[in-house]
């Protein structure tokens, strides 16, 4: 009895691993993405996992959101985002594949030093070089209605992605300091190391602010960061936040995600 308790518990082990091991759609166009039924899929070009963002407006949202939405929703009704911050990998075979070329050599030890693995997210990249991943990728940065939109992951007026108690920032978010899941102190976390948004987002705040495609204002000087970062207190995590930062801008403390627009 006991050892066929034994290899039942084992049966059902591995049945739970491969259960974890979910195989994605993989999609190489926007056209082939038109009606499908899977929420989640890889994006053959960088390999990167997405997830389907409905754009569904809650009217008992505050007056904002739903302008903010409204005044600059997507062309269609859905799209898809990036369920991770471009990795430090995926950047690394874009410029291999791509014969990219940025205006100032990265410094890669710099880099390493932030974001030490392929796992960790891409820094030190301006505004010029996410835009020009994204192309390569056959995607595009998101504009701030639609990276908030996003990472609200289907709440409503919050603060932050996961509601409105700050006590629970560290199991969503790195950010100054260290406590709980949040072990990374003074550089970025492997991406996915949290808990994800409602909508399947991981680290939409904190680890590193994302660049959108928007101008910050109307004199055109400046782009917009959104998310905060590895280095912010909990203030600078609240999904309204938002910070300029000049196109050519390379920081320790940015990145970014790509998404992708249903025709």
């Amino acid at each position: 009895m006991i050892r066929f308790l034994h290899w039942n518990f084992l049966f059902f082990l591995v049945l739970s691993v491969c259960a974890g091991e979910e195989k994605l759609p993989v999609f190489s166009s926007a056209k082939e993405l038109i009606g499908i039924k899977s929420k989640k899929i890889t994006w053959k070009k960088d390999a990167a996992e997405m997830v389907l963002i409905t754009t569904k407006i809650q009217e008992d949202a505050d007056t904002r959101y739903i302008n903010i939405v409204r005044s600059n929703s997507p062309k269609s009704n859905a799209f898809f985002m990036d369920t991770h911050e471009v990795t430090v990998g995926q950047f690394k075979h874009f410029l291999k594949l791509s014969g990219y070329q940025t205006n100032l050599e990265i410094n890669w030890n710099e880099v390493y030093d932030y974001s030490p693995t392929d796992k960790h997210p891409m820094i030190l990249v301006n505004w010029h070089d996410a835009t020009a991943y994204a192309k390569w990728a056959e995607k595009r940065l998101p504009t701030e209605a639609e990276w908030e939109y996003a990472a609200r992951g289907g709440l409503v007026s919050k603060r932050f992605p996961w509601g409105n108690d700050v006590t629970f920032s560290r199991d969503y978010a790195n950010h100054d300091g260290t406590f709980g899941k949040d072990t990374w102190d003074k550089t970025t976390a492997p991406v996915g190391s949290f808990i994800p948004n409602g909508f399947g987002l991981y680290d939409v705040t904190g680890n590193v602010w994302e660049w959108c495609q928007d101008w910050y204002s109307s004199d055109h000087s400046s782009r917009v960061f959104r998310g905060g970062s590895w280095g912010n207190n909990t203030n600078l995590l609240r999904i309204t936040d938002r910070v300029n930062a000049a196109p050519t801008t390379r920081s320790k403390y940015g990145g970014f995600r790509c998404m992708l627009e249903l025709n």
